[in-house]
């Protein structure tokens, strides 16, 4: 069963956790073997063009030392295998289509959305 995991929020939970929860959760799927895609739209496309970790909260003393590296967790999705897109007229409407994406995020047009929704079994929407 191939699954398409649509991202269209970015740091939902980077600055209290270690990871995105949705590319932890992708990442762990694919580790088990899971037939996955990714598709940043929204605010979500802003990992498609991420360069830095997230930084470090620091709180009454008490610092994050883990913080989350969106980069890293892109990269490793690509190495993986699975593929990650990001919709074009979302980083237009953002000022990011300037910016290179991140090696193996693919660029791809609102109107062929359709396309990778057609190749999936299931869309979960996050």
């Amino acid at each position: 069963m191939k699954v398409l995991q649509v991202i269209d929020q970015a740091f939902r939970t980077t600055t209290e956790e270690q990871d995105d929860t949705i590319l932890w959760l992708t990442q762990s799927m694919r580790g088990a073997g899971g037939d996955l895609m990714v598709l940043l739209s929204g605010h979500g496309v802003y990992y498609a063009v991420a360069r830095q970790r997230q930084p470090a909260l620091a709180v009454a003393g008490w610092q994050q030392s883990q913080p989350a590296n969106v980069p890293r967790d892109i990269a490793n999705l690509v190495e993986s295998g699975v593929p990650v897109y990001a919709v074009q007229d979302d980083l237009e409407e953002r000022g990011l289509a300037h910016l290179a994406l991140q090696n193996g995020v693919q660029p791809v047009s609102r109107r062929a959305i359709a396309d990778l929704y057609e190749q999936a079994d299931q869309i979960w929407q996050w």
